[in-house]
């Protein structure tokens, strides 16, 4: 098992900046890649970023390049997405997923946290 949750989310002006974690928990040995996704309201869950666990190599949406950037913290248990120049756009809840690789389909992560919301305002 492996257990995901996430926080940092809420309101922010646009053009500001959020960060948000995701801790994971469990089986983390057993991870492989993970990644940041987000849904808003009436649309299908779209990939933001991810990169491999235990390695630095990283992959972002083209809405997220320049913007996002996702890291690990040092103790290894600990996934951001630091968010700048936030827009309309991006407000949606944002989910932590992990899985045996790295890949843009949420359909192949097998864990998932609860969600964080994300409203940028106009």
């Amino acid at each position: 098992q492996v257990q995901l949750v996430e926080s940092g989310g809420g309101l922010v002006q646009a053009g500001g900046s959020l960060s948000l974690s995701c801790a994971a928990s469990g089986r983390t040995y057993s991870l492989r890649g993970i990644a940041w996704f987000r849904q808003a309201p009436g649309k299908e869950r779209e990939f933001v970023a991810a990169r491999w666990w235990s390695s630095g190599f990283t992959n972002y949406a083209d809405a997220a390049k320049g913007r996002f950037t996702i890291s690990r913290d040092n103790n290894k248990n600990l996934v951001y997405l630091q968010m700048h120049r936030l827009i309309p756009e991006d407000t949606a809840v944002y989910y932590c997923a992990a899985g045996s690789g790295l890949f843009e389909d949420a359909h192949l992560y097998a864990y998932w946290g609860q969600g964080t919301q994300v409203t940028v305002s106009s």
